[in-house]
């Protein structure tokens, strides 16, 4: 039984018609990569895995780099799609659609793009080393300014008298998280004690930042009015920020690095070439070619490596990842 196949698959058609008028005649025998497996056959034309991989990957069906087991089902889903790419190029081809000007232009424009991530993957990528992530690292991590976090849980009364009969109870010795769950109403917090987690002031309604300003661990705060009612607080902990590991920021990091290792080769190669552009000043709405596509058209697939036109994205900070709940939740209700 055929395999469900995914209509957007064929938005990469035009991957399948470069290779396809680019190696007319057949497909070649010998594996694209050391240890490749072929995995089906379109008339002369062997497909494989390493064919398969790449479909999956510029789907977003996988990442770059993870396995693909050619027994699973994704696999076998992917395989299907790329037999029809395949089939859909040659029945192009056999009507001659591949032979127009407009065509052979939309062709030359995806080799292009095709050949510049492959750039990219071996110029820039094969820069990006453990090192360089290493020393990125520890650079932003020199740079960051660590804040305090604090960690409180929050009585919301909807009147003042109401909050100071909640401060009269706790006085009394009460649990500050019973009281919470039985007189508390805001329902985010409640039934969890009145527990906001950590955040730090920067990120708190302003009302909640000033009455904890001096507050030490282990004392309660309040009543103070806010926008949700009358809040009381109770200190539970304060402590540094703590900045993420190398491998949770390792993500970010790479990602700066290739966009900014792509930012240095466009310039190097802006500075060797000579480049005019012919678009003189006009008045008026720019006028689109009589060719172009329509507005609503269905974008081109998505290369496997970062686009050559991408622009550089800031340096990564080394900061820690916003906390589950903050008291600017809990003042919304």
């Amino acid at each position: 039984m055929r395999h469900s196949r995914n209509p957007l698959v064929f938005l990469s058609l035009a991957l399948v018609l470069v290779l396809a008028a680019c190696g007319r005649g057949g497909g070649s025998d010998s594996a694209p990569e050391p240890g490749d497996r072929a995995v089906a056959k379109v008339q002369d034309q062997t497909i494989w895995a390493s064919d398969v991989k790449r479909e999956a990957v510029a789907q977003g069906l996988i990442g770059e780099g993870e396995p693909l087991d050619v027994t699973s089902d994704l696999f076998r889903r992917v395989l299907d799609e790329v037999i029809d790419q395949k089939l859909l190029a040659r029945e192009a081809e056999r009507r001659g659609l591949d032979n127009s000007a407009l065509a052979q232009r939309r062709l030359e424009a995806t080799r292009e793009r095709i050949l510049g991530d492959m750039l990219v993957e071996n110029v820039v990528n094969g820069a990006i080393s453990d090192q360089a992530v290493q020393t990125l690292y520890q650079e932003q991590l020199r740079l960051a300014r660590t804040s305090e976090e604090i960690r409180v849980r929050l009585i919301l009364s909807r009147t003042k008298p109401e909050a100071d009969a909640v401060i009269g109870i706790l006085a009394q010795g009460a649990s500050f998280e019973a009281v919470a769950q039985e007189r508390s109403i805001d329902e985010a917090t409640r039934f969890s004690g009145g527990d906001l987690g950590y955040s730090t002031a920067d990120v708190m309604p302003q009302a909640y930042a000033n009455a904890l300003r001096t507050a030490a661990a282990g004392s309660t705060v309040g009543p103070f009015q806010t926008e949700g009612g009358w809040a009381v607080l109770r200190v539970e902990d304060r402590r540094r920020e703590s900045p993420p590991t190398l491998d949770q920021a390792r993500p970010q990091i790479v990602r700066y690095l290739t966009y900014e290792g792509v930012r240095q080769l466009l310039e190097e190669l802006r500075g060797k070439a000579k480049v005019d552009v012919l678009l003189a000043a006009e008045s008026g709405a720019p006028q689109e070619p009589a060719s172009a596509a329509p507005a609503r058209a269905a974008p081109s697939p998505t290369p496997t490596a970062p686009t050559t036109t991408a622009p550089a994205p800031a340096a990564p900070p080394v900061a820690t990842p916003a906390p589950a709940a903050t008291p600017a939740k809990a003042a919304a209700q």
